[in-house]
Formats: C-alpha cells, structure tokens, sequence
C-alpha cells in the first residue's frame, strides 16, 4: 500500500508537494474507507484519493511525476545507456530551480514493512539516492548515495542490514544510473521487494500509459472469470447479463524472416479477430448488441473491469489520470465504492485518481475529507497541492458548492471584464 508520494521541481510542481494516503483520525465512514495495516507507524490508510482541480493546474504533472520515477526504477540499469543523458523536466519559469535536481521520494508498505525510497535527478546523473527500512518502529538507514562535487564522485553510505555484494554493486553503478536498480540487475535478493513495487505493485493510467483492451477480453474467455467480468458491469447498475466472445477470421499480413538468405517475406493470410456481443435482460426478454453499439462508458467500464478486478484481488495501487473522461459520473462512483467495500477489495488495493467531476463531492458517503485532493497554480504558475482536511470544513458542508465557489482552491475564476479565465 502506499503511503506517502514526494515530489519537488518537476515541471510545475516547483516546490516540495506531498500526496499522503494516511487516515486522519477522523471516524468517519472509518470501516469502509480506510485500511487498517496493524502496522504501528501507519495503522490507517485511504482506500481511494480524489485529486480535483482546474484544467492545466497541475494535476496530471503529479501522475507523470510518479510515472516517471517509476520509469527511472524501471530502465536507469537496463534501458538508459553509459553518458545517456535524461528528459526530466524541472520547473523552468524561475532561474533557480531550473538549474536544480528533481526530487522524488515513496514511503509504501509491503508483506508487512515500510519502505521509504528516494533520489534526487538532473539530465546528466543522479545526484542522491537513500532508502530507509521500518522493519520495526526505528528506522534502518540501508543505503545512502550523494554526488561529491569537490572530488566529482559518488560517495556511499551502507548499513550493516543490507545484505549483499555491496561494494561490487557501488562499483556497477553508473552515474546516470540507480544503485537500487543495478542492485537488483545483479541479483540483490533485499532490494528486490522495492524495486518489484514499482514494477509489479504500482498500475499507472494516463495518456501515455493506456488500457489494454486485451486483458478483459482474455478474461471473457475463461470460465472462472467470464462470470466475474459480467458481474463487475451488472454491479454498475447496468443491464448487461453476458458477454460473449466470438472469433470471425479477416484479411490480414503475416512477415517472415529469412535470416539465412536475408529476405523477407510479406503473406496475405486470415486472421482470427475477437468480437463481443453484448446481452442486455429487459421486461421484453434478452437482446444481443455489438461491441460498437455499445456507449463509450460501457467499453471503457469492460476494458477496466478486468485490470481492477486483478488490482482489487492481488491488493495493487491504482494511478488514474481524469478518471471521469472515460467514465460517467454514475459509474465512477461505483468504482470508487469497489475499493470501498471489504467483499470487493479482498487484497486492500488502493485507488488514486484526477478529475473535473465535482459532483463526486456532493455523492453521500462516497468520500471523506481527507480523500479530497485539490491542485491550483500561484501567480508564479507553481503548483500546489492540499487536502480538504487541511480547510475548517463544517461536517455537513456543501463540499461541492464550496468548492465551486473557490474556497478550497482549485478553480479558475472568470474576469468578468475581459472573460478570461485565471
């Protein structure tokens, strides 16, 4: 589970913005909107968080912040060549911070321990790199690793509790590569578990990371999850009762390779391609729909069920940006209530996701005060980040007319001279 998100100078997000997924001690909705982890340090975390704010202030910048410390993770060992240089974007509207390191930092839980990892990044290196281990309430410091810029190189500092060829991976390690990362490249058994989180743990969703349509229909055709899939759609109030899966072969091109003779060769062969059928149960009876007659939502509600149905068994987080684009209003609420409801969400997943949908604040019970997320822009075209639980919130506050009205933050404002939005 995630705790905790930092970030400071990526692109808007100039100065050091967290996102904390720790329960506030407030009661409300406590049974269904919070997971208890029996962990002392962080006893109670939010199932879900709703991050709202006006078009252009910064929101979808805080899932490409964690997108991209995940990509670092993910390829700085592997994928990012020797002198190769980084696309990391600093926030360039002040002289100052252009010319300073981005900053990333998680703290999550897994099997039981927390984690927090962090580095801190230029185009050119990593300049700093550090993980503490809660294995019980003190901390261990496992790794520490910070640019020298009198000597011009990496200096580290090892814990006695990591375990491991520690020297050879500091010798492996590049500078525009991480420690963490190499480590696990050459077998570290330790630093597995949090390199494995942002692989395997952590689900992005944005415009440059989108469904894959195939993980619900491969879903449809298995009889232990067909029936799943379906009940997922009908728990969104719809009338959908079956989906089938029917293959019908089309035109289409295979290439073949001759490595020996160096030729390729082009063949026109049919293909099976999948199609859906949809069935709906009315008075009148049952009736069957195409996948194209079906609405978008109902589509992009199918080739979601199967990704969360996996997220909510195996306990994953799911990252969203501008969840309510694909989805009606109607039906996002049913999804944020899945990772609600301890029958649904059997793994404690979590569910972070952008949105314009204000109308979500005024939904009864769906969220609590410290799931409510709000992104604006100062003056200096900064973004800044706040928690409704940060505000003097009335307990029965009109969350929604607050937020319109701009007490919150998070809105534009219209100049009623000159129509333009600020």
């Amino acid at each position: 589970m995630l705790v905790e998100f930092r970030v400071k100078n990526f692109r808007s997000l100039r100065d050091e913005q967290v996102l904390s997924l720790v329960a506030s001690k407030d009661k409300t909705d406590r049974e269904t909107n919070v997971l208890h982890t029996g962990i002392t340090a962080a006893p109670a975390l939010l199932c879900s968080a709703a991050i709202f704010g006006a078009n252009a202030s910064g929101k979808s910048n805080l899932i490409k912040a964690l997108q991209y410390m995940r990509g670092v993770v993910a390829e700085s060992a592997t994928v990012i060549q020797p002198g190769q240089t980084y696309a990391v974007q600093p926030f360039r509207l002040d002289a100052i911070s252009s010319d300073q390191p981005t900053e990333f930092e998680v703290t999550f839980l897994r099997d039981g321990v927390r984690y927090q990892y962090g580095f801190a990044m230029t185009q050119q290196r990593i300049t700093e790199e550090h993980l503490l281990v809660y294995k019980a309430f003190k901390p261990q410091r496992w790794f520490e690793r910070w640019f020298d810029h009198e000597s011009g190189k990496d200096v580290y500092e090892f814990g006695s509790a990591l375990k491991g060829p520690k020297n050879l991976w500091e010798s492996a390690t590049r500078p525009n590569s991480l420690f963490l990362s190499m480590a696990v490249q050459l077998n570290s058994e330790a630093l597995r578990p949090v390199f494995d989180w942002f692989l395997n743990h952590l689900v992005i969703f944005n415009e440059q990371a989108r469904l894959n349509p195939q993980v619900s229909i491969q879903m449809l055709q298995h009889d232990d999850t067909h029936g799943k899939i379906c009940n997922f759609l009908t728990s969104a109030d719809m009338s959908i009762v079956d989906i089938d899966v029917v293959f019908h072969k089309v035109p289409g091109q295979t290439v073949q390779f001759d490595l020996v003779g160096g030729k390729t060769e082009v063949r026109n062969e049919e293909i099976e391609q999948p199609q859906l059928r949809f069935y709906h149960q009315t008075e009148q009876g049952k009736v069957m729909f195409d996948f194209l007659e079906e609405s978008n939502g109902t589509r992009n509600l199918l080739f979601l069920a199967g990704p969360v149905m996996d997220i909510l068994s195996k306990g994953l987080t799911l990252v969203v940006d501008e969840l309510d684009t694909s989805l009606h209003t109607l039906l996002v609420r049913e999804l944020v209530q899945l990772f609600h409801k301890r029958e649904a969400n059997t793994g404690k997943a979590q569910l972070i996701f952008t949105t314009h949908d204000t109308s979500l604040l005024s939904a009864p019970g769906l969220f609590r005060r410290d799931q409510i997320w709000m992104v604006e822009k100062d003056s200096l075209q900064a973004t800044s980040l706040a928690s409704l639980a940060e505000f003097s919130v009335r307990k029965n506050e009109a969350l929604e007319r607050g937020y319109l009205t701009g007490r919150y933050g998070g809105v534009p404002f219209l100049d009623a001279s000159m129509g333009m939005v600020h």
